[in-house]
C-alpha cells in the first residue's frame, strides 16, 4: 500500500522534460485530426443547446457539451505528458453528489470554459502546426535524398539564380551540394519544431493547467494546515516535556528534598539514620539527573548540536536493538532546525521499526540536495505502515511541517518499508 502524507509544493505544478523530435511532429499532424474533431462536435453541440435553450432541451444539451469539453481535455493532457513531456494537473473543483448539483459546478467551474476555449483555439492552431510539420519535412526530405532521386529517376533540375546564373542539376554529383542545403534545413526545421512545440506545452499549461488564483489559494490552504499542524506539535511536546518532569525528575528531585530535611532532624539523635537518608536522598538526586539528561537528550541532543548529523545519528543506531547501518553526507552542514528535525525523524523511524515492523536490519539514508535534506529509514519488516492520526508516523508528519517538510512512507504489506522525509534548507 502506498501512504502519503505530503506537503509538497503546489507552487510547483508542472513538470516537464524534453520530448524526441518524432513525438513532437507526430503530435503536430495528430493535433489537427483531433482539433477539427473536437472543434465541429463542441461547436455544433453549444450552437444546438443555443437554440433550443428556450424549451429547456438545450439545457442538458449544454451540460453534455461542457462535460465533453472536459472529458476531451482529460484525454488531451494524457496525450501531451506523453508527446510532449509536459505533466498538467487536474484543475477542476471537487464535484458534489447531486446530478443538479453537479451539473452547476461543472457549468461554473472556470476550469471547464478554459477547456472549450482550448478546443476552439486547436483548429487555427492545429492547421499552422500541421502544415509546418508537413512543409519542413518535406523539404528535408526533397532536398536530401535528391542526389538518389537524380539517380535513379534522371531528370534535369534548374536553379535560375538571376543574370544568367543557372545551377544544372543533372547527375547524383551535382545534387550533393543540395544534400548539405537539406542537412542545414533540417537542423532549423528541428529547433524550429522543438521551440513550437515547447511554446505549445507552455500554452497547454496555462489554458488546461490550474490557473494562478487556484494554485496560489491550494499553497495558502496546505501552508495553514502545515501550520496548525507544526503548532499541535510544538503544543504536544510541551506537554511531553511538562509530563516527564512532574512525573519524573520533580518527584525525585522532592524525594531528596524530603529526604535531606528528615536526615537534618535526626542528624544529633540518630547519626546512623541520617547517614541512611542522606545515601538515599544522594541516589535520588543521581535518578534525577539521568532523567534530566535524558529528557534534555528528547530535546536537543548535544551530540548533535557539537559534532552533526553523522555522528548523532549513529549514536541511535548504535541504542538500536536491530542491525542498523547509516549513511550520512549533508555537506554544507544544513541549518539546526533542519538537523533537528532529520534527528528524531530518525529516532521515531527505529523506534516504530524496533516496536512494530518485525524486521531483522535496517538503513538510513541521509543526503543533501541543493535545497533540501533528504532522509531515508528502509526496513525489510513485514510492512503495513500507515500514517493515522496521532500515531508516530503523523508525528513525523507534523515535525516535518513546522519546516515545510514533506514525509512520504510507502509500506507494501510484505516489506519493505520505506519512510522518505524532504526537508527544505529554506523557507
Amino acid at each position: 500500500m502506498l501512504v502519503g502524507y505530503i506537503g509538497s509544493k503546489v507552487g510547483d505544478m508542472t513538470t516537464q522534460v524534453n520530448p524526441g523530435i518524432a513525438r513532437i511532429s507526430g503530435y503536430f499532424l495528430l493535433n489537427l485530426v483531433t482539433g477539427i474533431f473536437w472543434f465541429v462536435l463542441l461547436v455544433t453541440l453549444g450552437a444546438v443547446s443555443l437554440g433550443t435553450a428556450v424549451i429547456w432541451v438545450g439545457v442538458p444539451l449544454g451540460v453534455l457539451t461542457l462535460v465533453l469539453a472536459r472529458s476531451a481535455a482529460t484525454a488531451e493532457r494524457s496525450l501531451l505528458r506523453v508527446a510532449l513531456g509536459v505533466d498538467i494537473p487536474r484543475p477542476y473543483r471537487p464535484l458534489p453528489d447531486s446530478a443538479t448539483a453537479r451539473a452547476k459546478a461543472i457549468a461554473t467551474d472556470p476550469a471547464t470554459w478554459r477547456d472549450l476555449s482550448y478546443w476552439l483555439l486547436m483548429l487555427p492552431l492545429g492547421a499552422v502546426e500541421f502544415s509546418l510539420t508537413v512543409a519542413l519535412w518535406s523539404a528535408v526530405a526533397g532536398t536530401v535524398f535528391l542526389p538518389f532521386y537524380q539517380h535513379w529517376l534522371p531528370a534535369t533540375w534548374e536553379v535560375d539564380f538571376g543574370a544568367g546564373n543557372v545551377w544544372v542539376i543533372d547527375s547524383f554529383a551535382k545534387a550533393i551540394p543540395v544534400t548539405v542545403i537539406g542537412l542545414v534545413l533540417g537542423f532549423i526545421s528541428y529547433r524550429l519544431l522543438k521551440a513550437l512545440g515547447k511554446g505549445h506545452a507552455l500554452l497547454a499549461q496555462a489554458v488546461l493547467g490550474p490557473s494562478r488564483t487556484s494554485v496560489l489559494s491550494a499553497e495558502t490552504q496546505r501552508l495553514s494546515a502545515s501550520r496548525a499542524r507544526g503548532v499541535e506539535a510544538a503544543e504536544a511536546e510541551r506537554r511531553r516535556i511538562e509530563r516527564d518532569l512532574h512525573d519524573g525528575a520533580q518527584q525525585r528531585l522532592v524525594a531528596v528534598a524530603m529526604g535531606l530535611g528528615r536526615a537534618r532532624t535526626k542528624m544529633e539523635s540518630d547519626p546512623d539514620g541520617a547517614r541512611e537518608l542522606i545515601a538515599e536522598a544522594h541516589a535520588d538526586a543521581k535518578l534525577a539527573i539521568s532523567e534530566l539528561r535524558d529528557l534534555a537528550r528528547g530535546i536537543y541532543p548535544s551530540v548533535l548540536g557539537d559534532r552533526g548529523l553523522d555522528p548523532a545519528l549513529s549514536s541511535l543506531a548504535a541504542r538500536c536493538p536491530i542491525p542498523v547501518t547509516v549513511e550520512v553526507d549533508v555537506e554544507p552542514r544544513p541549518p539546526t532546525a533542519v538537523e533537528s528535525a532529520a534527528y528524531f525523524t530518525v529516532a521515531e523511524s527505529l523506534t516504530n521499526v524496533a516496536k512494530h515492523s518485525g524486521a531483522t536490519r535496517a538503513h538510513v539514508r541521509v543526503s543533501r540536495t541543493e535545497n533540501s535534506v533528504v532522509v531515508e529509514v528502509t526496513d525489510n519488516g513485514h510492512g503495513g505502515a500507515e500514517v493515522r492520526p496521532g500515531g508516530g508516523l503523523a508525528g513525523l508528519a507534523d515535525r516535518a511541517a513546522t519546516i515545510d517538510g514533506v514525509v512520504v512512507v510507502v509500506s507494501p504489506l510484505g516489506g519493505p518499508t520505506v519512510i522518505r522525509t524532504e526537508l527544505p534548507c529554506a523557507w
